[in-house]
Parts: C-alpha cells; sequence; structure tokens
C-alpha cells in the first residue's frame, strides 16, 4: 500500500504545537467527542437515540420511549472511551485482555454472559460475502493478530496500522456482539496513541464504511478503507485546529 500522508502529518504538527491545551479546551474537546463518537457507534449498529438525546443520556437524563439497552449503550460507550484514553495515558500496550476488557465495559449490564468472552458458537453476518472464523479458531487467530500487530505491522503509518488493527479484527469476529464498537474504539486506540485526534465514523457513512470494510476481509485489499479512515482523519484534525487557532 502506497500512501502519502504528508498533509495529515502536518495537519497534526500545527495540532501538536498547541499542546499542551488548556483543562477548559481538553475539557470541551473531549465531552464533544464523546458524545458525537458514541452516538455514530451506537447508531451504526442500530441504536434509535439521536445525537442530542445521547448527550443527555450522558448528563444522566432517561429518554421516555427509548429502552433500558439504548441508555445502557450509551453510557457504556463513554466508560469505554474513557477506559482506551487511560491505556493510552499510562502507555499500556494493546492486549487480547485490554481488548476482552474494552468489550466487557461495551456489553456491561446488557449481556454479562459473553461480556468480554470470545463467542462459543458461529456466526455469519447478514450483508456481507465475509464469513467469519469457526468459534473454536478465535483464541490462536486472536494471538496471531497481536503477534502480527506488534511485528509486522510496526514499521507502517499509524493510519495503515489503526485500519489494518480494525479490519483484522473485525474479520475474526471474536464476540458474540459489539465487535464493530470494539473495533471502532481499537482503531481509534492506535490513532490518539500517536497523538492523532480520534476519528468519527458516522452513520450516514455507514453503507461506503461496510463496503470498504468487507473488500478489505474478501480480498485482503485495504486501500478504500485506508483512504476513508484518512479523509475522516484529515476532517477530525481541521476541527481541532478550527477551535486550536
Amino acid at each position: 500500500m502506497e500512501f502519502n500522508f504528508s498533509y495529515l502529518d502536518s495537519l497534526k504538527e500545527s495540532i501538536d504545537e498547541h499542546r499542551p491545551f488548556s483543562k477548559g479546551l481538553a475539557n470541551s474537546l473531549q465531552e464533544k467527542l464523546i458524545v458525537e463518537w458514541t452516538y455514530n457507534s451506537n447508531a451504526i449498529e442500530g441504536n434509535t437515540l439521536t445525537l442530542s438525546e445521547t448527550k443527555v443520556v450522558l448528563e444522566g437524563i432517561t429518554i421516555g420511549g427509548k429502552s433500558m439497552i439504548e441508555h445502557l449503550e450509551t453510557i457504556n460507550h463513554r466508560e469505554a472511551i474513557l477506559f482506551i484514553e487511560k491505556l493510552i495515558s499510562n502507555k499500556e500496550p494493546l492486549s487480547e485482555w485490554n481488548i476482552k476488557n474494552i468489550h466487557a465495559l461495551i456489553l456491561k449490564e446488557i449481556d454479562n454472559t459473553n461480556a468480554g468472552k470470545y463467542r462459543s458458537e458461529n456466526v455469519v453476518i447478514s450483508g456481507a460475502k465475509h464469513i467469519p472464523p469457526k468459534h473454536y479458531e478465535i483464541g490462536d487467530l486472536m494471538q496471531k493478530l497481536i503477534a502480527e500487530y506488534q511485528s509486522e505491522w510496526e514499521g507502517f503509518h499509524p493510519v495503515v496500522r489503526a485500519t489494518l488493527l480494525h479490519g483484522e479484527f473485525v474479520k475474526i469476529h471474536p464476540f458474540i456482539d459489539g465487535n464493530g464498537r470494539t473495533s471502532r474504539l481499537l482503531l481509534n486506540f492506535e490513532l490518539m496513541k500517536y497523538g492523532y485526534p480520534p476519528i468519527i465514523i458516522k452513520n450516514t457513512q455507514r453503507a461506503r464504511y461496510y463496503d470498504v470494510l468487507d473488500l478489505a476481509h474478501t480480498t485482503m485489499n485495504y486501500e478504500p478503507f485506508v483512504k476513508l479512515v484518512s479523509e475522516l482523519l484529515i476532517e477530525s484534525e481541521k476541527l481541532w485546529l478550527s477551535v486550536l487557532d
């Protein structure tokens, strides 16, 4: 894969010139991010809360006519974002243990039986050509994924590493539910670890997102997916700079 990341890297340098951010600015950026990331990531998976309803739920208010699960998905997603931020600030490496911890937060009180545990049955994904591996292969495949991530991908640009981590994780589909949300958290974990702002894959981009993901899974052609992530990262960086300047 040959990509030119010089533009998005130059935007990152401009952001870095403003570091450290003031506490007020850091908090407002984080709050905006948590609301939009949570809303979009959950909406992609079918949660019907609107952006403003998501904000209200995160403030501790219950929305009438919306299910308990939709409320829990919102609160849990924020906890998972805070967890990956903590991993990054503690400079903790990515491990199967931490992936399970992220997933456990996503499904907390929604499905405690499967939270943080690899699936014990086979699955198919509606609308996708790719068929995930058998459940008994998951342990080995996840070990292999972490090993590749730590060694073979070492020299790749963070955007490529983040995209591969998301794509190859979802390809394995290790959990019975919550793989999409977990994979988007892993993608941003990788970007944020290197000092890039997180990206938000919007619910309105769901069709394109699923298409590039399925292409990567069935042909190992990651270029369109890397292109999507790069575009969204530039968008995020420009948003941050508009606030910083």
